[in-house]
């Protein structure tokens, strides 16, 4: 995938039923299906089932088996609630006879009401000023680990630009935080709000679980730890333009019991708050 073309095209669910739809699977780098693309698929799934017009505004899901890149994925939709100002509707994957991933998401009628959010860090540098992973892949080829060479040579269609870069050649303990600015690629022109809400759940399941490793980086990293997506949750408070990049603000307060809890805010580069995401991660160290 190189473009959001490619990427609408993975997302947007062939119709079984009115409350049932398949999807396919396409690798980011893991021999395993990326928890992003699950969460998205969900969504789409679930959102072709509202027809009042009502807005996302949460959701909350969990990994329950690993998916299988080569095995379709069937989504069923059951309508929990329509009331007066919400609808909410549960979402179950199976693989064959294996349900491997549920999602419960909330819906609301548009209403006005009070308004305020916490503001962007002051300081953050801008994407222009960055390299992105592409950049990293070209400059630094030669000198990056083989597991993050491969990553990297991944083609996909968003571009992510690192706040800052770890040194894999000369690890040391991070804070336990981690700033990432991600643009689309291609036309993103006339993309509805619920599409650009499934992008943008995709996108999140990106990057998160980094925060909860920084910390511990003189002696963890991707090659001897295992890591998966165990639960993830978001709440959708704007509107928002693709057209510009966006920052992926993500802390971890706590790990433990080989889980690492992190949570992040997405803002636009003018500093609105878009979203509020919250994932617990299996990051398990390898032992040999």
């Amino acid at each position: 995938m190189t473009t959001v073309d490619d990427l609408l095209n993975l997302l947007v669910l062939d119709k079984v039923n009115d409350s049932a739809f398949n999807g396919v699977s396409k690798t980011v780098g893991s021999p395993i299906v990326f928890g992003g693309q699950v969460l998205a698929q969900a969504l789409n799934a679930a959102s072709r089932t509202i027809k009042n017009n009502r807005v996302l505004h949460s959701m909350h899901a969990y990994f329950l088996e690993a998916g299988d890149l080569e095995c379709p994925i069937t989504y069923n939709v059951s309508n929990v609630r329509d009331g007066g100002s919400f609808s909410v509707r549960r979402v179950t994957a199976h693989q064959n006879d294996t349900r491997i991933f549920i999602l419960s998401a909330s819906f609301h009628k548009q209403e006005d009401g009070y308004e305020h959010q916490i503001q962007m860090k002051k300081g953050v540098k801008q994407p222009e000023e960055l390299l992105s992973w592409t950049d990293m892949r070209t400059e630094f080829s030669d000198a990056l680990p083989k597991t993050l060479k491969s990553f990297l040579e991944i083609k996909r269609p968003v571009e992510f630009k690192p706040t800052a870069f770890a040194n894999p050649l000369q690890p040391k303990n991070l804070p336990p935080t981690h700033e990432v600015w991600f643009k689309l690629k291609g036309d993103v022109k006339g993309l509805d709000l619920a599409t650009k809400q499934q992008i943008l759940t995709y996108i999140s399941d990106y990057n998160i679980l980094t925060a909860t490793l920084n910390p511990h980086a003189s002696k963890a990293h991707w090659g001897n730890t295992q890591t998966a997506s165990l639960d993830h949750s978001m709440w959708y408070f704007r509107d928002f333009d693709f057209s510009d990049w966006l920052l992926y603000a993500m802390e971890s307060p706590s790990t433990s019991g080989a889980r690492g809890f992190a949570r992040g805010n997405i803002f636009t580069r003018e500093g609105v708050l878009v979203a509020t995401v919250a994932q617990e991660g299996l990051i398990r160290p390898i032992k040999k």
